[in-house]
This record gives structure tokens, sequence and C-alpha cells, in this order.
């Protein structure tokens, strides 16, 4: 064996070491991402659970199965609200029925509607051949 062969050889494990520590290392951010991500959905369950009664509960639970984004919405307004402090006691259902009522209300003011007009679009010149 030349002193080529064995630098190629050295260099050949060198990166298959690196790689190796590469791999460790992105298992371990991945596991810790993970582990960061179910303390944080923990510590969102206690406070909904603190600051929701059980009708209210199973009400949310049921729009997240439904409506997730709305739902997911829904819950991290309560949360801030909780943070706030404009909180002061645990919400009932019907408290959070006119809680989505008034969500629902804003919601549909801000929503603008685009309309297309497919016929406009239809006598469009420039896809004619001349």
């Amino acid at each position: 064996m030349g002193d080529a062969e064995l630098e190629e050889i050295r260099k050949q494990r060198l990166a298959q070491m690196q790689s190796q520590y590469k791999d460790g290392n992105l298992q371990e951010q991945k596991k810790a991402q993970e582990d960061q991500a179910r303390a944080q959905e923990e510590a969102k369950h206690s406070i909904l659970s603190q600051i929701l009664d059980q009708s209210a509960r199973a009400r949310l639970n049921t729009l997240m199965l439904g409506k997730p984004e709305k739902g997911k919405m829904v819950e991290g307004m309560l949360i801030r609200m909780a943070q706030m402090g404009q909180i002061g006691k645990k919400i009932g259902e019907s408290d959070l029925i006119t809680l989505l009522e008034n969500m629902n209300s804003q919601m549909s003011q801000k929503q603008p509607s685009v309309k297309f007009d497919r016929r406009r679009a239809a006598l469009d010149s420039d896809d004619e051949d001349f």
C-alpha cells in the first residue's frame, strides 16, 4: 500500500465518522424538539383545563374535530386572554358559545370576497393565434 492509498482510506474513514456524528446530533435535535413540543402541548392543555369547565372543554374539542384551524385559533385566543388576566372565572359552555358567535361575526366582516367573471376571462384575446 502506498501513501496515496492510505491517505484515501483515511479520508473515507473521516468522512464516515463525520456523517455518523452528524446523524447522532440530528437525532438528538429531533428528540429535543419533540420534547419541547410535547411540553408546550401539556402547558396549553393545563391552562385550558384551568379556565374551561367540562362542557366548554367538550365543545372546544368538538370544534377542533370539525374545524381544526378555527379550534386552534380559539385555543390561542383563550390562552392569551388567560395570560393577560382577562378571565376571572371558569368559562362555561354558554360563555364559549357567545365568544364563538362574536368571533364569527368579526370574521365575516373582515373577509373580502373575490369574484371571478369567467365570461370575461374566456373572451381574452391574448390566447388567440394571429
